[in-house]
């Protein structure tokens, strides 16, 4: 079929429900929700069997629904209504949600119910649960709904409808001088990634993201107790909770310390060295080891990597190759394993310019660290969405380990025409080929686990659960396996073999001339690009490699 995705933006879902359903034959072309007449023109001239809406915030014109099948994705349980479904479940605790695709009518979320999918509620940030439980609800849920409109046979059945008010921040508001740990968790929890909860630090309006648990510090309700790198601990009336990141008035959202530099008069709370901590709190950086396996886990919100954070693990990293493993796992963190640079941290630098070398500099220095390890053999597992340059430096390790139902970005295009680094240029074609190295920074398209293994960019794609405990297994198999010694001599004869051919400071050197370009030629597209995504402006505008329908050399079916 030819089917249009109407979405807000080309999210995480939308790109996984874009490479389903394109794997099972149907044409897909996407469209944003930017205008009505922009809405209807992309029907006009694709002429859809059916449309799709994965992601919005508003609701699809009359013009639309009235005349087309129209199946709406939304994050709640069969009769949840409202946009704040998903909010209210966590805030409120509840033990099980869910998916609903249903059919666009004039009142929103009301339509007749195609397909619906259930999953318990961990307590967890909404992004997280977005990402994970609810993407996999939905792909469950709209394939169903897919074949059963294919079938012609099925007909959607309403359910009693639960309307759920938008969520307010008056409904989110935390008092510090009552609330417990766990309540503000919840409510932080219902508000991450977007809008964050209004609050106060340092005297100043400010939301608050990205909480953590503590289980050790205490203090009076609502007093500030500490730092830690770019985090803050705030005291409650039965411990205290780590706030990681924040949004200032008329701001972008960064690490805490950084938006607020008052932040720095704070006491200093380090933990003693990199292994995990016995007990919940803040830490972005955490070593473990079992059956000579050390594994390196970076949690890094939304999977950004700042200069400082790329030059942490890479110490990190140095200080584990001593250790006495033969295997080191880099993890990455639970929602992403890396997506490359910080643009926030770089956007609200003095000089961008100067922050982007800096950085992709540290994150070079962290990949060329993991290409020169020669005492152990390195696994990336790759548990979570990754992006740019976090595709090609988990490629830096000797093995790429991927669960599936992970999206990958592959490409640097997307912001402002980046050529890309970490040493992308070494590493892509030996795996898929001169011409597939090309296709894959041209296509500027997510790409899934299986296909990132079936085109030989990565090693292995193991299935969704389990993916930890498979990891370890494996990683255990290397580490005590008879042909380990041979592995690490091959390992370390065709990287001296690759060094004697053209070094590896040669390669960096090619890639960072043409980052030079992008950071400080006359060329704005990279600065303008930055400045839009960590602004969140609205789409003005769908990229044409999304909206077949708006090719030059599309044609109108008949």
């Amino acid at each position: 079929m030819r089917i249009l995705f109407l979405t807000h933006a080309f999210n995480s879902l939308a790109q996984r429900l874009f490479c389903e359903l394109g794997r099972r034959g149907h044409q897909i072309s996407i469209e944003f929700d930017i205008a009505d007449a922009v809405s209807e023109e992309a029907v006009a001239l694709f002429k859809p069997d059916l449309i799709i809406a994965p992601f919005l915030k508003r609701a699809i014109p009359e013009a639309i629904w009235s005349r087309h099948v129209c199946l709406v994705v939304h994050p709640g349980s069969p009769g949840d209504r409202g946009p704040s479904a998903l909010d209210w479940a966590i805030q409120n605790g509840e033990p099980e949600w869910g998916v609903t695709v249903l059919q666009a009518e004039a009142e929103m979320d009301a339509g007749p119910v195609w397909a619906s999918a259930l999953f318990p509620l961990r307590a967890a940030r909404k992004a997280s649960l977005y990402r994970h439980e609810t993407t996999e609800a939905a792909v469950q849920a709209v394939l169903c709904a897919v074949e059963r409109y294919e079938s012609g046979s099925f007909t959607a059945q309403r359910v009693p409808g639960r309307p759920h008010a938008p969520m307010r921040q008056s409904d989110r508001a935390v008092d510090w001088a009552t609330a417990s740990s766990a309540v503000i968790l919840a409510k932080l929890n219902a508000a991450d990634g977007f809008p964050g909860v209004s609050d106060e630090l340092f005297g100043q309006p400010c939301h608050l993201f990205d909480a953590w648990p503590e289980a050790e510090l205490r203090g009076a309700p609502g007093e500030l107790l500490g730092r830690r790198e770019t985090a803050i601990c705030r005291a409650t009336v039965d411990g205290a909770v780590w706030i990681g990141h924040v949004k200032r008035a008329g701001g972008i959202k960064l690490p805490t310390t950084l938006a607020f530099p008052e932040a720095g008069n704070l006491p200093e709370l380090p933990l003693p060295g990199w292994r995990k901590s016995p007990v919940p709190t803040w830490q972005d950086i955490a070593y473990e080891e079992a059956a000579g396996v050390g594994f390196l886990s970076f949690d890094f919100y939304n999977g950004a990597m700042s200069t400082a954070q790329c030059r942490r693990l890479t110490e990190a990293f140095a200080w584990a190759t001593t250790q006495p493993t033969q295997v080191i796992v880099l993890r990455g963190g639970s929602d992403f394993w890396s997506n490359g640079i910080h643009l926030n941290t770089i956007e609200a630098a003095e000089s961008p310019s100067d922050e982007s070398w800096a950085n992709i500099n540290a994150i070079d220095d962290l990949a060329e660290a993991i290409l020169r390890c020669s005492r152990q053999l390195t696994v990336a597992a790759v548990g979570g969405n990754t992006g740019a340059g976090g595709c090609f430096l988990a490629r830096a390790a000797d093995f790429v380990w991927v669960r599936d139902g992970v999206m990958l970005n592959p490409h640097y295009k997307n912001m402002g025409n980046l050529f890309g680094s970490e040493f992308w240029t070494y590493l892509l074609p030996p795996r898929v080929g001169v011409d597939g190295a090309r296709a894959i920074m041209r296509h500027r398209l997510p790409m899934t686990a299986p296909e990132a293994v079936e085109l030989g960019f990565y090693d292995a794609c193991l299935p969704g659960p389990g993916f930890a405990v498979d990891v370890a297994r494996r990683a255990a198999e290397l580490a005590a396996g008879p042909d380990f010694a041979a592995r690490l001599a091959a390992k370390a004869a065709q990287r001296q073999a690759d060094e004697a051919a053209k070094p590896l400071a040669v390669w960096r050197a090619e890639e960072l001339q043409e980052m030079r370009r992008n950071f400080y030629g006359f060329d704005p597209s990279y600065h303008v690009a930055r400045y839009h995504f960590v602004s969140r402006a609205p789409n003005s505008w769908t990229p044409r490699h999304l909206a077949r329908h708006r090719d030059l050399d599309w044609k109108t079916p008949a």
